[in-house]
């Protein structure tokens, strides 16, 4: 069966690969998971999309690298409002895709949630709380965000 890819899927592509499966691994975990489309003439325009908006995330080279990490690091301030308890622990947790969100709201590049990397894995409290991107293998930003309680 030949599919496009939609998304990132270890072992065998990243999104807007064409890929050879068989039938039953398209027909019962790809497709149903919107991992992939049936390859056909009108996909490809939706692999043009899925190729623009993956350019758009991707860091092309170490100096685009030092661009994006001088954009976050010098943003004003990254803040992020949750639901808590009266304590100050959160309803659920603050995750690396929160966390890209809020750095777009606040003025920040797009990124990918997967250059993210919390401390603890997700954030559990109010506060302010370190965390740290990284762009490229040799360039990592790191900024603090801030985590406030929804009214």
């Amino acid at each position: 069966m030949k599919l496009i890819l939609t998304a990132d899927v270890d072992n065998l592509g990243a999104p807007g690969d064409t890929v050879e499966v068989k039938d039953g691994y398209g027909r019962n975990f790809l497709l149903p998971r919107g991992l992939a489309i049936v390859a056909t003439r009108g996909a490809e325009k939706q692999v043009a999309g899925i190729r623009r908006a993956q350019d758009a995330r991707k860091v092309r080279d170490l100096d685009h690298a030092n661009e994006l990490k001088q954009a976050i690091e010098g943003l004003e301030s990254v803040s992020l409002s949750v639901k808590t308890a009266g304590t100050g622990k959160l309803f659920g947790s603050v995750t690396t895709a929160d966390v890209a969100g809020a750095i777009k709201s606040a003025g920040g590049p797009v990124l990918d949630k997967r250059s993210i990397e919390l401390p603890k894995a997700h954030i559990k409290s109010t506060g302010k709380h370190g965390v740290v991107v990284h762009l490229h293998p040799d360039v990592a930003a790191k900024f603090t965000l801030q985590v406030d309680a929804a009214e």
